[in-house]
């Protein structure tokens, strides 16, 4: 029979280059698995962290083994390539991070040998992902095993996958079950028996047979319906030889149906059910993407909290457990591959092998509806041969796997007519309105748009969010990274996409805080903060509780802001959320009355005098928090970013005039704010006088313009980006535009900007 071994424990592992060891090294660092080099410098800003290639290796002795006939060896995830070496003889090369594959050690083995394991996230040209707003953590990170089988067994070699597969087909209240197996080195006296158990482990099916598929009958089956009924089955082949089981698998699968209607949105077993809910990054503060089972549940008790009936798991192919737990609690998972940002024209054969992995290794999860196929891969240009990659996945999909559906996410700035959003069954648009520019008013009125225009496919949200950390303000805007603007964003965004049924899916980005290292925004460098949930899992921030208002049916009440204490204002706002209907505020012992609210969303004005115990009643639940009246801001409560040339409260300003804390939007309906800005772009982008630096400025500035005409994003004065543009400050807009043409403004620049902006009228 086979067994299975664990192989995590007493590795040596090194940083520097060698030769391949045929000996146990000395001056190693001594590890255990999952390991990633990348736990600590992927997390701290400055894009430096470390990227090539590493060695791990473990002595094995065939003797402490399991006697079997064959040995391979099981690596659930090696990021980004890695090699595989026994006793100096190389064995094997894979290329993709992020999914099982398996190494036949057997007729290597001589006794005591040395196994190295050379893994290597370097930056290249055709392993994906390569550019992305995310760190790609290097390591051995998740489990490696032995696993041990007779000379006939189950297919341990094809995409590591499990060698079985699993079609449920339901028609009215029974359901076909069709099970394949794949065997290696099977003999003409061998037989399987297939066998079905219910969830409570009584058999309702059992069939002997020498044929390598059968199709089980099941009457009265019970349907898998999401979070309200996960229901599993678990499906066992026997391998016979002589009356005797030499080997086995089996997989836990469910019986459901699904449509996504271009109108009605996502229809589970004939109901519609509306998928709303987070994208998942796996890393954790301070060990990167080397994830125990505990971290796995963790994430998935957060994740029902909040009441999400659908995770996005971004982006990239994630750990078998965390699959078989969104099974077992009724989660609706997107998977994807991370073919991502750029199009790579020599990394075609990854984008399929990492999908046929992808596919082979997740077919029997009833909780994965959708394939993806891409995400933003339109910020790399739109080539022919990018659509043509796109055609060959989609394709793939279909010929492996007819019973799900293929998906994209595109970037916001992709037009709606672009072919590529025609080539999958579905498509999804990363929109970041109300944040990366624009306002959160335009989101809902962007995807009628869209539905207008192609009235017969689906779309969904795939993308969308806001950073915030520990800052704090009782006047929030776009861009100050506070609690209290990512709440109001939330709130805008839930009920413009929640209240639109034909929306298939929406996926805030993201559940959790997770490594970027590359940024350096908000105050703290390496991370992307548009988690609703810190890195750590500490903290839940208020939006947090603004969705468990709309999807959980669990009771509750929340006042927000509780980290914000000293408050200047004589009265001052505080939200609670809450999914009862009703409402009581007290103000040390004092109502405040009670308030309804459709929208779940309960605002109350608060006298802010002396030292303030506020306390949330709705029934028997209740939230406390404390403010207190101050004269002047609390500056620990305000970004300051560092290195910043100036800060937005720097800023001098003059009553009914522009300035430059004022949007883009507002300063263009001037004649002479267009003036002004007609007079800064040309000089940017070639013109008039210029220094060195406006001339290499103007060089890169018409270079981006280029590639984004090439990318299909050329910006009119009508089009989206333009209104994007117009909701971002512009001290904001000169940053990120400094930024992308590689050119800093000094204080003076700015300051000089906003004294012209200062003699503007602002348009009533």
């Amino acid at each position: 029979m086979r067994q299975i071994l664990n192989f995590n424990a007493d590795w040596l592992f090194t940083k520097e280059a060698c030769d391949t060891p045929v000996s146990l090294p000395t001056g190693w660092e001594a590890i255990s698995l999952p390991h990633s080099w990348n736990a600590t410098d992927g997390q701290d800003g400055g894009n430096d962290y470390y990227r090539g290639a590493c060695w791990y290796v473990k002595t094995i002795e065939k003797d402490s083994l399991p006697v079997a006939d064959r040995y391979y060896l099981e690596l659930q995830g090696a990021n980004s390539s890695a090699d595989v070496y026994l006793a100096g003889k190389h064995l094997a090369h894979h290329d993709g991070g992020y999914s099982t594959w398996r190494v036949d050690l057997t007729d290597h083995l001589t006794g005591s040998d040395l196994l190295a394991v050379k893994v290597d996230n370097s930056p290249n040209e055709t392993v994906y992902p390569q550019m992305a707003d995310f760190t790609f953590y290097g390591g051995l990170y998740r489990d490696v095993n032995i696993i041990c089988v007779p000379e006939s067994h189950f297919d341990l070699d094809y995409y590591g996958g499990p060698g079985l597969k699993v079609t449920p087909v339901v028609q009215d209240k029974n359901a076909s079950v069709g099970i394949d197996v794949w065997v290696e080195n099977g003999k003409e006296n061998q037989s399987f028996v297939y066998t079905i158990t219910d969830r409570e482990g009584n058999v309702v099916f059992r069939q002997e047979d020498k044929d390598t598929a059968c199709v089980a009958e099941l009457e009265n089956v019970h349907l898998w319906h999401g979070r309200k009924d996960p229901y599993l089955y678990t499906a066992t082949v026997e391998l016979m030889e002589d009356g005797q089981v030499i080997d086995a698998v089996s997989a836990r699968f469910g019986c459901r149906f699904f449509e996504i209607d271009p109108d009605n949105g996502f229809i589970l077993n004939g109901e519609e059910y509306p998928l709303r809910g987070v994208s998942r990054h796996q890393d954790r503060w301070g060990i990167g993407n080397a994830l125990l089972p505990e971290h796995h549940e963790e994430d998935i008790d957060l994740i029902m909290e909040v009441g999400a009936t659908t995770i996005r798991l971004a982006h990239y192919q994630h750990a078998q457990y965390f699959y078989d737990l969104c099974d077992e609690k009724g989660l609706v998972i997107w998977a994807e591959i991370p073919y991502i940002s750029k199009h790579m024209p020599g990394g075609r054969e990854n984008t399929i092998s990492q999908m046929k992995e992808l596919i082979t290794q997740n077919y029997n999860h009833p909780s994965i509806v959708v394939w993806g196929l891409s995400n933003e891969i339109g910020i790399g240009g739109n080539a022919e041969d990018m659509q043509d990659n796109h055609h060959v996945l989609n394709d793939l999909c279909h010929e492996m796997d007819s019973t799900r559906l293929t998906t994209i996410a595109a970037v916001s700035m992709c037009k709606m007519d672009d072919p590529y959003l025609q080539i999958p069954d579905v498509v999804s648009y990363n929109h970041y309105f109300g944040w990366y520019g624009g306002e959160t008013s335009m989101n809902g009125p962007w995807f009628d748009k869209f539905h207008q225009t192609h009235p017969k496919l689906p779309i969904g949200c795939s993308e969308y969010g806001c950073e915030a950390l520990n800052w704090h303000t009782s006047d929030p805007m776009q861009g100050d990274y506070t609690e209290e603007y990512q709440s109001y964003y939330h709130e805008e965004l839930i009920k413009q996409l929640f209240t639109r049924k034909y929306l298939w899916a929406t996926h805030v980005w993201n559940m959790f805080d997770f490594g970027a290292d590359a940024r350096c925004e908000g105050g703290e460098n390496g991370q992307n903060h548009k988690g609703l949930v810190t890195m750590d899992r500490k903290y839940k921030k208020d939006s947090f509780y603004a969705y468990k208002a709309w999807l959980s049916d669990d009771p509750f009440v929340h006042l927000c802001s509780k980290r914000y204490i000293d408050r200047v204002e004589e009265v001052t706002k505080v939200t609670v959320y809450s999914n009862q209907p009703e409402v009581e505020l007290f103000a040390n012992g004092v109502s405040l009355g009670k308030k309804t609210a459709e929208d779940h969303f309960f605002k109350f004005d608060v006298p802010n005098v002396g030292e303030t115990k506020l306390e949330a009643v709705a029934g028997d639940l209740r939230d406390e928090a404390t403010i207190r009246k101050v004269d002047t801001f609390n500056e620990e409560y305000r970004l300051k970013e560092e290195g910043a040339v100036i800060n937005w409260f720097d800023v001098t300003t003059r009553e009914g005039y522009l300035c430059l804390n004022d949007k883009m939007s507002e300063v263009l309906k001037t004649l002479r704010g267009k003036l002004l800005f007609a007079k800064l772009a040309k000089k940017l982008l070639g013109g008039g006088k210029k220094d060195d630096k406006v001339k290499e400025a103007g060089k890169k500035a018409k270079a981006s313009s280029k590639k984004i005409k090439a990318a299909g994003f050329e910006i009119k004065p009508d089009s989206g980006m333009m209104q994007m543009m117009g909701g971002f400050t512009v001290l904001r807009l000169f940053t990120l535009m400094g930024g992308m043409a590689n050119v800093k403004f000094t204080k003076e620049e700015l300051l000089d900007i906003n004294k012209k902006l200062n003699k503007i009228r602002k348009k009533k």
